[in-house]
């Protein structure tokens, strides 16, 4: 677990501006440094007056830490720029590859689940580390396919963090998806993942596709009630902070604040049953 507290929020510039109108603050932000680095000037001082008001985490989209292409570091340096600016200590991405042919596809694609792919995660997690000198820590990414896979994904999640060193950013949404997509059980999962990895976790909306007849993560819907549930069943075996991820059809302010309140509820019963 990393040094936050109780429940956070995704900040997005939708309602960045919207902040000083409302008395509301999450007890942490989570921003994404690619759509903050290069902000236009009418969001920079509610960004500031956010970041500096509150704990924030970074959370990236395109590090690609499982791509074969040797590391961007000249864009890992950037990335480091933006969190000592913003005092930002711990910086999460995703267990998935985005760049081919040094090439950026902007999408979270699917590593190969193998003992080979395992070596090679965990040697650029070290590469990243010495440059921004912080812990990384990974999100168990959703997939929608499992090319040349020979482990399971439990498995090889445990054996990446174990030979990286990395945390582990658990989404709770994420291993629902995953769990109705591929046939396994969710909560055998929660059951299985090593606990002490986990920094801090996710929570966010899917829809159902009747053509593909599977779940999409789509962070544009509400939290269903089965991912609510496997949140209260994942807080009984973790204590870490968690939070909502929002990133498409982003609602009112107010919506959004509903739902945080009922993910503070969960949580709250939870921890003093």
């Amino acid at each position: 677990m990393i040094d936050l507290k109780g429940c956070g929020l995704g900040l997005r510039s939708d309602f960045l501006l919207d902040l000083p109108n409302t008395k509301f603050r999450p007890d942490w932000w989570e921003v994404t440094p690619e759509n903050w680095m290069h902000m236009p000037k009418l969001f920079e001082k509610a960004f500031e007056e956010a970041v500096f008001s509150r704990p924030t985490v970074a959370h990236g989209l395109s590090l690609s830490i499982g791509s074969v292409d040797k590391l961007n570091r000249k864009f890992v340096k950037q990335i480091k720029t933006f969190l000592d600016r913003y005092n930002i200590e711990h910086y999460s991405e995703h267990l998935s590859f985005s760049s081919l042919d040094n090439k950026q596809s902007y999408e979270l694609l699917p590593v190969p689940m193998t003992k080979k792919m395992v070596n090679v995660i965990s040697d650029r997690v070290k590469e990243v580390e010495d440059i921004i000198q912080r812990n990384l820590i990974l999100e168990n990414a959703t997939y929608y396919l499992v090319p040349y896979s020979e482990m399971r994904e439990v498995d090889f999640i445990n054996e990446v963090m174990e030979k990286s060193g990395a945390k582990m950013l658990l989404d709770v949404n994420n291993v629902f998806v995953n769990s109705v997509n591929h046939g396994f059980k969710a909560r055998k999962f929660i059951d299985e993942i090593d606990k002490s990895k986990v920094a801090y976790m996710h929570m966010a909306g899917h829809y159902f596709d009747e053509e593909a007849n599977m779940k999409i993560d789509s962070h544009g819907m509400p939290i269903c009630s089965g991912v609510w549930k496997l949140l209260d069943y994942t807080l009984k075996q973790v204590d870490a902070p968690v939070m909502i991820e929002r990133d498409n059809n982003i609602p009112p302010l107010e919506e959004l604040i509903t739902e945080y309140k009922q993910m503070k509820k969960i949580c709250k019963e939870v921890r003093n049953a």
